[in-house]
């Protein structure tokens, strides 16, 4: 594999880098208490800078079955902790969240322009596993989602879900709107993204996790469209959209749908165009390419789909277990699974093996790409991969 650069990080994350021109942010989990902020030369690799946006300690993941009061607060599995959420960037601030509930913005110089806390505004994080749904831009605003245990069945009030927009530029809340659905439990928890797609000339923040799936004004945060009733436990994957029609897994590896939502309000099933039951993620999300869209399960099974209809094209196992989403860049298609072997594969209806490349981290993140380079970021180490 050619590494251009290799710069050690503090230990450590499984957050996205986000990449503006020259600068590269990473978000880290340091010493096992200090939520950072990193800016690194995209370049030559260095730090520029580093910055402490908060302390905090991740809640250790004490074993199955969570009773009574346990479900009061979020725990984090061995798989990830505080520095989960991916950084975004507008090219003249980065923004972070943390598990924590920190929320962030700095400049690119390292200087902080505002922060607040999300468990201080709205409640503390019920989510089982810990908090890991990273925020994103829409115009002037921030937008971030937590889908969590309601606790409804326990003494005192309900936990609430909920999607809010903070103004980027200042940190004040714009809108905020309630989340709860009739799930219950675990299966109330997702750590899903929101996605921003165009339907019918109109923008909406699409969400998937509760066992339903909706859509929001990015503008006024009043709720669209929604699908109930979407039998699966907790939900990892982050659904994606292309065709009018988003395309999302209901959770804990069950069914994955192709729903098109032509009208507001409730939805009903005739709504979902095509299903699939056999093999879906848990973890990492689906990629559509065109026509094709392609999912990679944990296991490391890889199943390639006419987007438009649900027919299987093929079906291939690669080496290894899988966390990252894969990534697209110039018709290749790179699956990266925990150990740090990296699998190429053309994106087209068939199989076609390119390249196998060998890093020497563990990897959970999603590889990020810009001129020309890939970007890992592994354990211990963000990697640049170039000529």
């Amino acid at each position: 594999m050619n590494v251009v650069w290799r710069c050690p990080l503090p230990p450590w994350g499984t957050s996205t880098p986000a990449i503006w021109g020259n600068a590269v942010f990473v978000t880290s989990h340091a010493n096992d208490r200090e939520l950072v902020l990193l800016r690194i030369d995209k370049g030559t690799g260095e730090v520029v800078w580093q910055r402490t946006v908060a302390l905090a300690e991740t809640p250790s993941f004490e074993g199955w079955g969570k009773k009574g009061d346990r479900r009061r607060r979020q725990e984090f599995h061995h798989d990830h902790n505080m520095a989960t959420p991916s950084p975004v960037t507008d090219g003249e601030q980065v923004i972070v969240h943390f598990g924590s509930g920190d929320l962030a913005a700095y400049d690119f110089d390292g200087r902080e322009l505002w922060k607040r806390n999300l468990q201080d505004d709205y409640g503390p994080y019920t989510i089982w596993w810990g908090h890991a749904n990273s925020p994103i831009l829409c115009g002037d605003l921030i937008i971030s989602t937590c889908m969590q245990d309601s606790c409804a069945d326990l003494p005192g009030e309900p936990s609430k879900s909920y999607v809010a927009a903070h103004h980027k530029r200042t940190g004040e809340q714009v809108w905020y709107t309630e989340r709860m659905t009739a799930a219950t439990h675990e299966h109330c928890d997702s750590y899903t993204t929101p996605v921003l797609w165009n339907r019918d000339d109109r923008r909406e923040i699409v969400v998937m996790g509760g066992q339903t799936l909706d859509a929001y004004n990015p503008i006024s945060g009043e709720r669209l469209w929604w699908l109930p009733e979407l039998v699966g436990n907790r939900v990892v994957p982050t659904p994606v959209t292309g065709h009018g029609m988003v395309y999302a897994i209901q959770g804990m590896r069950e069914a994955l749908l192709a729903v098109r939502p032509e009208r507001d309000g409730q939805l009903t099933r005739e709504a979902v165009v095509w299903r699939e039951d056999q093999g879906t993620s848990d973890s990492p999300s689906l990629l559509l390419v065109g026509e094709l869209l392609f999912m990679v399960n944990n296991q490391g099974i890889v199943r390639c789909y006419d987007a438009l209809d649900g027919r299987l094209k093929w079906k291939e196992r690669l080496r290894g277990n899988y966390r990252a989403s894969p990534m697209v860049a110039e018709r290749r298609i790179y699956f990266l699974n925990t150990d740090g072997l990296c699998t190429v594969i053309g994106a087209a209806d068939r199989f076609q093996r390119l390249a196998e490349n060998q890093l020497d981290d563990r990897t959970f993140a999603s590889p990020a790409a810009s001129d020309g380079r890939l970007f890992i970021r592994g354990h211990k180490s963000l990697f640049c991969i170039g000529r």
